[in-house]
């Protein structure tokens, strides 16, 4: 699985380095534990079953039962990686899967730049607006209504996105088609890129924090309009 990487400094800058490191974080048996979940993580490899279950994790660490140290393994591996993978866990899935991160550019060639500004449309609305899922007819409405084949187009940038694991479709017990970003979605973007993002429509620096409270101090006001 892929991130998007910023730009921001950090001290790590060798990779090899960095995964000779993680040698001294983690035992053996951790490490090739590490080492299975790379693998398992492939979207060639695993198609749309990306990662190993916490239970196989777990199975593989000798640690079945043992919450600590189950998050423990996940924080070790990226307090040593941190700068070229992100080990998370899907509580939905309950799988644990590895991201690389990868540079923009690298990103661009992965997904297309309509794919991104679904993807970002829908972690605006999911993450930061709180929305459970988003409606198909919601992103027709924002992104294709006024082109022909709009539906066609619209499905045709959904797929790749549904490929790598950054969504799948939600029941919403009702014909309407939605979409529920999951945890590989939420992780796509790094917080440089959310950064950039809202200093391009702000046209000022903005750190995490001051993005965050831009997002929510505008659903604040969408709640109170309403």
């Amino acid at each position: 699985m892929n991130q998007e990487q910023g730009t921001e400094a950090v001290d790590n800058v060798n990779a090899l380095h960095v995964m000779q490191a993680i040698k001294g974080m983690l035992t053996e048996q951790e490490e090739l534990v590490f080492m299975n979940l790379l693998f398992s993580s492939s979207a060639t490899i695993r198609a749309g079953n990306f990662g190993l279950s916490r239970r196989e994790v777990e199975k593989q660490l000798n640690i079945t039962g043992q919450e600590a140290a189950f998050y423990s393994f996940i924080q070790r591996v990226n307090q040593g990686v941190s700068r070229y993978f992100q080990l998370i866990y899907d509580e939905d899935r309950d799988q644990v899967v590895v991201m690389m991160r990868v540079s923009a550019r690298a990103a661009r060639s992965t997904l297309s730049k309509e794919s991104l500004a679904i993807l970002l449309f829908m972690f605006y609305q999911q993450e930061v607006l709180q929305h459970e899922y988003t409606l198909f007819d919601q992103l027709l409405d924002a992104f294709g209504h006024e082109t022909t084949k709009a539906n066609q187009r619209l499905l045709m940038n959904l797929d790749p996105l549904r490929k790598i694991g950054a969504l799948e479709e939600y029941d919403t017990r009702s014909p309407e088609k939605a979409y529920q970003l999951t945890a590989i979605g939420v992780h796509m973007f790094s917080d440089s890129f959310l950064r950039r993002t809202v200093e391009f429509s702000q046209s000022n620096q903005l750190n995490k924090e001051e993005v965050m409270k831009f997002f929510k101090r505008y659903n604040l006001q969408q709640q109170g309009a309403e």
